[in-house]
């Protein structure tokens, strides 16, 4: 798709939120690389978002939400369809239950990194774990991400589902899929809010521990570069990052796209890499990790567009 489409015009009309067509992926992804989008949207509200979806799945426009644009890889060929940029919705709510317990509802563009800042203020245990960690919640709930030994789903009480031509609903944990790194939810479900449960704890002991897994992130990724986090899951029984260190290939590079030296599980844009450098990072890997060790490293990364 490109120029001015009759589905454009229409989608414009139907908005309040912005819209930005023909607009390079490059601006926005943490690794800074990618093509055109033939158009990214804001919605600026639940109901903007769900507007739009209605009319983009009414005329078979391809559509994929986005969070922050970390753990994204748009192909240098761009993304034929619409990304639908949920940076706007962040509204976050706390209600105190009569048990003690403590529940955060935040919607899905907050940043993780500004829930656990509330955590932090407020002496709320349970979302440490979360602290460095890149993206917003709807990300993070989408790829149970973890560290530490704990995941979304340890705290993960409930989440608000939008779906093309069903609505919006609330599904509680027990009757969603969690599993390593993953939510199991029909690619066109959009996650727009979730529900955490957190609780009283000590100020000082919850900040201190949020500044401890800071401080290694930072002496063990390579932040100063920009970067994707981890590009691989972790096998079962080892690290992704040992078994590349394993196959020789810490410091590899291909253009600008680089192995990080500081931890074989990054792959770091050292000025003007290209996504196609960075994919065939990724392939290398893979080929040289399983000609190896037999692991099949899975991409953590999502990859999408041409």
């Amino acid at each position: 798709m490109s120029g001015n489409e009759p589905w454009q015009e229409g989608l414009q009309k139907r908005l309040s939120g912005a819209i930005l067509f023909d607009e390079r992926a490059e601006s926005h992804t943490s690794l800074g690389v990618g093509g055109r989008i033939d158009a990214l949207v804001f919605p600026d509200s639940v109901a903007d978002l769900a507007e739009a979806v209605a009319f983009l799945w009414a005329n078979q426009i391809p559509f994929l939400p986005v969070g922050n644009w970390t753990n994204l890889i748009v192909r240098d060929g761009g993304y034929r369809g619409v990304l639908l940029s949920l940076a706007g919705m962040h509204g976050l709510q706390r209600s105190d239950g009569s048990d003690g317990s403590i529940c955060l509802e935040a919607e899905a563009g907050l940043p993780l990194a500004e829930l656990v800042g509330v955590a932090v203020r407020e002496a709320l245990t349970g979302a440490e774990f979360c602290a460095g960690i890149p993206g917003s919640v709807g990300g993070a709930v989408r790829m149970n991400a973890g560290a530490y030994g704990s995941e979304i789903k340890d705290i993960c009480t409930s989440v608000r589902l939008l779906n093309p031509g069903e609505g919006i609903r609330t599904v509680t944990r027990d009757s969603l899929s969690f599993s390593y790194r993953n939510l199991d939810l029909p690619a066109e479900t959009i996650i727009i809010g979730a529900a955490f449960h957190l609780r009283r704890g000590e100020g000082d002991r919850i900040a201190g521990r949020v500044r401890e897994i800071i401080s290694l992130r930072r002496e063990k990724h390579p932040l100063e570069f920009r970067n994707a986090g981890s590009v691989f899951k972790n096998p079962p029984a080892v690290p992704a990052g040992r078994l590349i260190d394993e196959a020789g290939l810490k410091g590899m590079r291909i253009g600008d796209a680089q192995i990080s030296e500081k931890h074989g599980n990054f792959i770091v844009n050292r000025g003007e890499a290209t996504a196609e450098e960075i994919i065939r990072l990724i392939d290398l890997i893979q080929k040289r990790v399983f000609d190896m060790t037999g692991y099949a490293l899975e991409t953590e990364v999502r990859i999408i567009g041409e």
